[in-house]
């Protein structure tokens, strides 16, 4: 496939390598240009783009940005056809995003995304830590492969999600609609939990829509607490545990 990426932080980054990897044609694009893009984004055969460029005749948009700047980028995708397969990775964090107030009063945060951008999305990979999605893909039918839950409204895009996320070494899960990929946000039992595909459906059943924050505020406090400020991801066996211990 031909997908473009827009954002190579933690998560967009390894999905530029792996995905190319995988033998798709991938172009990555950033804020700052296509000239400060870093070499190991683009080991494995994917080439650095202007924003416009990198979604521009693509099968796939994948976006990795912070959820608040999702608004940012609506204008330059109203310029991607209908066919093309929109994947939002992004999550609500009050204290990165600033408050939202629709999400806030309980707005699923995919349906929120949704509505900024103007068109459907899938919503993947939102719900693997990035040291996780990094260095714990294995090939399918691998035992004890972690699963991605995949949501989106049309079939169609959620089988293309789900195939590009074994296509990083994960098992893709079908977990339906937007209206219920809250269970996959920040504070669910699937969240961050590294669970395989016979674990995941019962963690996605067990969520509880009002306990969310609270744990999601937790787990950003015990981070926070463990690597000293806001930027850096704690190590992805100490992020697990927490995860385990506060969402499920």
């Amino acid at each position: 496939m031909k997908i473009g990426i827009i954002g190579v932080g933690y998560i967009g980054k390894t999905l530029s390598r792996k995905l190319g990897a995988a033998g798709h044609d991938v172009k990555v694009a950033n804020s700052r240009g296509p000239q400060t893009i870093d070499a190991e984004v683009l080991v494995t055969g994917a080439r650095a783009a202007s924003a416009a460029d990198a979604v521009k005749d693509v099968d796939v948009v994948i976006l990795s940005i912070p959820l608040n700047r999702l608004p940012e980028v609506a204008p330059l995708i109203a310029t991607v056809p209908a066919d093309t397969v929109v994947i939002d990775t992004s999550n609500y964090y009050p204290a990165r995003d600033s408050t939202i107030d629709a999400i806030e009063a309980g707005q699923v945060e995919s349906l929120w995304a949704a509505a900024q951008l103007g068109r459907p999305i899938v919503k993947a990979w939102n719900a693997i830590g990035s040291g996780s999605l990094a260095g714990t893909g294995m090939p399918a039918g691998t035992a004890g492969r972690i699963a991605i839950p995949v949501a989106a409204d049309d079939d169609r895009e959620r089988a293309v999600g789900m195939s590009l996320v074994d296509d990083t070494g994960f098992d893709g899960f079908d977990a339906g609609t937007l209206a219920e990929s809250w269970r996959q946000q920040p504070g669910a039992p699937a969240y961050c939990t590294d669970l395989t595909i016979e674990e995941l459906p019962a963690a996605l059943a067990a969520a509880e829509a009002a306990r969310l924050p609270v744990r999601r505020d937790l787990a950003v406090a015990a981070f926070a607490e463990r690597v000293g400020d806001g930027t850096t991801n704690p190590d992805p066996e100490f992020g697990v545990r927490v995860s385990r211990a506060l969402f499920m």
